[in-house]
């Protein structure tokens, strides 16, 4: 009698119940287990620790260029006409060189008339001197009267006085004749000019605005507690708006802090920076770093710092290879250094490359070379 399907399938059932039994007992009574899964590192990346340098101490402050002097240079003479300008706004002049000339037609007839008047009273001059002679001769022999004898001797003395006058009346007219030269006080740039060639000038008429020397200075502003830590020729490097950069020595700081903002004025000399562009101008704004010296610093390299959500971070490194996210606070920066102020210890390891690629707890993979050329920083 052949077997029905159903006990087929019963028999099927009862072999694999068996395989089964025969599988456990042999792993001993324990259950097959699933093999487990693999992670891999998310990134390869370098590894150092922090390092103590010096770096240097920079105080910033903003500020604004301005001429170091400015000269007024204006018509000594008036009631002149302006014929010439012979200099513009941002031209380089000397001491003693000629800026503009006035009309000197009138100087020169005035000049010829004190001359004039100056003959006439030294002729007269001659004649009193000698009647006054005359009459000391005669002051023994009584042909004088002692009155007429005096009168002589104060003509004599009256005429000396109008030569006198008259010569000096001839020197002032010299100068005035001088004066229709307008001449550069000192050596510098024209910073202003409202001279207009024939305008009739009043005494004392600015003409031109000068740079003494074509110095600059930046004003700085600086809070007054900061005062403290500059002096006398502290060391600056000065940014321009316009790019220039500026080396300069701190001149002199303003005796006293304005009340209400506290700040007070630091004078720096500058000078441009050998291969800078010279655009720098009176009137610009700046911003400048004084040199302080310098002090040690734990550093990390630029590369490792992570900025997220307006705060900057590191990875610090765990003995499993597994990154942790780690917030600090950061500092001064030199080169490719940054100064760590707080919230990572001296000792540990850090991701120099790559950080910005991985998530808390990612697991890295550290060269060899590249982890001991770290552990020997």
């Amino acid at each position: 009698m052949k077997p029905t399907r159903f006990q087929l399938a019963a028999g099927v059932i009862a072999l694999a119940v068996v395989a089964l039994a025969a599988v456990f007992f042999t792993q001993g009574g324990k259950a097959p287990q699933e093999p487990a899964k693999v992670v891999k590192p998310a990134l390869t990346v370098t590894a150092v620790t922090p390092r103590k340098v010096n770096l240097p101490l920079k105080l910033a402050a903003n500020g604004n260029i301005a001429a170091w002097q400015e000269a007024s240079i204006g018509a000594e003479a008036g009631g002149l006409r302006l014929t010439q300008v012979l200099v513009n706004v941002g031209d380089r002049v000397q001491k003693g060189q000629v800026l503009a000339t006035l009309a000197a037609d009138t100087a020169r007839a005035e000049a010829a008339q004190s001359r004039a008047t100056l003959a006439e009273a030294e002729a007269a001059a001659a004649d009193a001197a000698n009647n006054a002679a005359r009459a000391r001769t005669l002051q023994d022999t009584g042909a004088l009267s002692a009155a007429q004898i005096n009168q002589y001797l104060t003509a004599e003395k009256t005429a000396q006085a109008k030569v006198e006058a008259a010569r000096a009346l001839v020197q002032a007219q010299q100068a005035r004749l001088s004066q229709t030269e307008v001449l550069a006080p000192d050596s510098g740039v024209i910073s202003a000019r409202t001279a207009t060639v024939g305008a009739v000038l009043g005494p004392g008429t600015e003409l031109f605005r000068l740079i003494r020397q074509g110095r600059l200075e930046w004003r700085a502003e600086v809070t007054s507690s900061e005062l403290g830590h500059i002096n006398a020729g502290t060391s600056v490097l000065v940014t321009a708006a316009s790019g220039a950069r500026l080396a300069g020595k701190v001149r002199m700081i303003a005796p006293t802090v304005d009340p209400q903002t506290r700040a007070a004025l630091v004078y720096v000399d500058l000078t441009p920076v050998p291969g800078a562009p010279a655009t720098a101008r009176a009137g610009m704004f700046a911003r400048g770093e004084f040199e302080l010296g310098s002090a040690p610093a734990l550093t990390v390299p630029q590369a490792a710092i992570v900025m997220r959500e307006g705060f900057s971070y590191v990875f610090v490194l765990g003995p499993d290879n597994r990154v942790a996210l780690a917030k600090v606070q950061t500092g001064r920066s030199a080169g490719d250094l940054v100064e760590i102020q707080g919230g990572l210890a001296a000792e540990a390891r850090i991701v120099a490359t790559g950080a910005g690629f991985l998530n808390d707890g990612d697991l890295v993979r550290v060269t060899e070379a590249q982890a001991s050329a770290a552990a020997a920083r």
